[in-house]
């Protein structure tokens, strides 16, 4: 099989391509490079025979009209997004651009290269979305997402994420394009920019700085291992039912200063301060505009009809996640200078 990822280039594209070669499979990666990228995530498959790299963007119909024609790909898999809800807030139209414009730029793309192709059975186009399109949660813990949970997007990024997914679906029901899509929770792990709330605990606090935590951090999310999800994505890809949309979580809730506190905990222990603890750094900043109280996903759709789960508990991803920055700054030292990153945004609203 061979794959078109967009946004392979980003955190969790580039997870899903290290796995997908890592099982044999073809790969074309089709990335703009805009600041969220890094190729450094693929070194380990760069030079494989079966890996490939078109720098496009997805808002640019003809571009991507010539990559399908090239490579002749058997699926897609769409995770190109603006991805940043700070960023979002501050400039909403990027997000729109991409995330709404280009997606359905790569519908059409896609669904012209299917149809001159003869609506190939095994073609499918897998769009990779986020728990955000449905809202926020309230704080019984018995309601979660499902598949079925009604839409309900606070930010423009999450609002923007909502549009494409409805047009994925749109394109399914109107034109019979073999779509797949899924939602996911929270994702860390390795190679993560350092940009989003679990990189920047960790690079802050080996800095010495203040680590910001946003409102009271009593905001709760559902936190999943990025290679725990590039695997569900590659199984749902392989086996889901098209038409279909799975939800995965990593079914480890805990508040933003829980999660914090755990970080600074394992620091102390991997690379203890010469006075004091890591957790001595915590300040509470401005929250963040609309900022959803609790997420929440029950994987159960994907567990029952694909046997999914997480390989690890959140404890030893954060324990993996913290060892990696800590042997890997030659990696993240020179994102830190790229635009925005360390700088508190979106407080436009």
């Amino acid at each position: 099989m061979k794959i078109l990822v967009t946004g392979g280039a980003g955190f969790i594209g580039s997870a899903v391509i290290r796995k997908a070669i890592s099982k044999g499979l073809e790969v074309v990666n089709v990335d703009a490079l805009t600041y969220a990228a890094c190729l450094k995530n693929l070194d380990v498959i760069a030079n494989d025979h079966r890996y490939a790299f078109e720098q496009a963007d997805i808002r640019n119909r003809d571009a991507l009209d010539i990559i399908f024609a090239k490579h002749e790909p058997d699926a897609v898999m769409h995770l190109a997004a603006e991805s940043h809800v700070d960023r979002s807030i501050d400039s909403p139209a990027d997000f729109i651009e991409t995330n709404v414009i280009g997606t359905f730029n790569l519908l059409e793309a896609a669904r012209f290269y299917w149809l001159e192709k003869g609506r190939p059975q095994n073609f499918r186009f897998h769009h990779i979305s986020t728990d955000e399109v449905f809202g926020s949660l309230p704080e019984d813990k018995t309601i979660k997402f499902t598949e079925n949970t009604p839409y309900d997007p606070r930010s423009p990024y999450s609002a923007s994420k909502a549009s494409s997914d409805h047009l994925v679906r749109a394109w399914s029901e109107t034109y019979g394009l073999p779509i797949l899509l899924t939602n996911c929770s929270n994702n860390y792990g390795p190679y993560h920019f350092p940009e989003k709330l679990i990189p920047v605990v960790i690079l802050k606090a080996l800095a010495g700085e203040s680590i910001p935590i946003y409102g009271k951090g009593d905001n709760i999310r559902d936190w999943l291992y990025v290679e725990d999800h590039a695997d569900a994505l590659l199984l749902v890809l392989e086996e889901g039912r098209i038409g279909s949309s799975y939800n995965i979580g990593g079914e480890n809730e805990f508040s933003n200063i829980d999660l914090v506190r755990a970080l600074c905990g394992i620091l102390d222990h991997k690379k203890p301060k010469v006075k004091g603890h890591y957790a001595d750094q915590i300040t509470f900043v401005t929250d963040r505009p609309g900022h959803d109280a609790r997420y929440a996903i029950d994987p159960s759709l994907i567990r029952e009809e694909l046997g999914w789960r997480p390989s690890v508990t959140l404890e030893e991803g954060l324990e993996l996640t913290v060892q990696w920055y800590l042997d890997n700054e030659s990696w993240w030292q020179p994102l830190l200078d790229r635009e925005g990153v360390g700088s508190r945004l979106g407080l436009k609203g």
